[in-house]
């Protein structure tokens, strides 16, 4: 096993290079430590207190106190997810973090929404190979229900994601996206 601090795992899967070899032993290494938070979380009920300290502990930095979370909640890293203030994440979501989930204040995600930041090789014989490209979601977003936000995506200040949205692309701020994949369809007066 590689001996990496969790700054230099963070850089290295925010570079969007391929991820290969020694490094997929680290993710195998945080992944169990997710997996043994998640079900603490998923499994017991927990004060708002308590469960902002146990993303905290999930993700290895500190959560604001405005934190909220309606478990059950999936990761499968956990150590590169930044959460801003006042955020609020609906049950059943699914954050695939190993390539950086960044949310900012004020951000509203619905049930069920899925956030990817990895990708394969398109070739069958590299298939394994991973390259990773971190989200980034801008303050006061709205992300609905079953919306899926894939690798490499901004989302904008102050938009709104359609629930069953499957972002591609990045969306501008103060817009409305909905569809497959997500277009905008109107942008928001401020």
């Amino acid at each position: 096993m590689i001996d990496i601090d969790l700054d230099e795992f963070r850089a290295k899967m925010s570079s969007g290079e391929l991820v290969e070899g020694e490094m997929l032993k680290v993710f195998h290494k945080l992944s169990q430590e997710a997996l043994k938070i998640t079900m603490e979380i998923n499994n017991n009920y927990h004060t708002e207190l308590e469960i902002v300290e146990l993303f905290s502990k999930l993700t290895g930095r500190d959560v604001d106190k405005t934190f909220r979370l309606f478990p059950p909640f999936y990761t499968d890293c956990g150590k590169n997810i930044k959460i801003g203030k006042n955020v609020f994440i609906n049950a059943c979501c699914k954050f695939q973090d190993q390539g950086g989930i960044e949310i900012g204040n004020g951000v509203l995600i619905g049930h069920n929404v899925t956030l990817a930041t990895l990708n394969h090789d398109e070739r069958p014989e590299f298939r394994q190979n991973i390259y990773p490209k971190p989200i980034k979601i801008g303050d006061n977003v709205w992300v609905g229900s079953n919306a899926t936000i894939l690798q490499g995506v901004t989302i904008g200040d102050g938009a709104i994601v359609g629930a069953n949205a499957v972002v591609t692309k990045d969306v501008p701020k103060n817009t409305i996206v909905v569809g497959v994949p997500a277009k905008v369809i109107k942008e928001i007066e401020v």
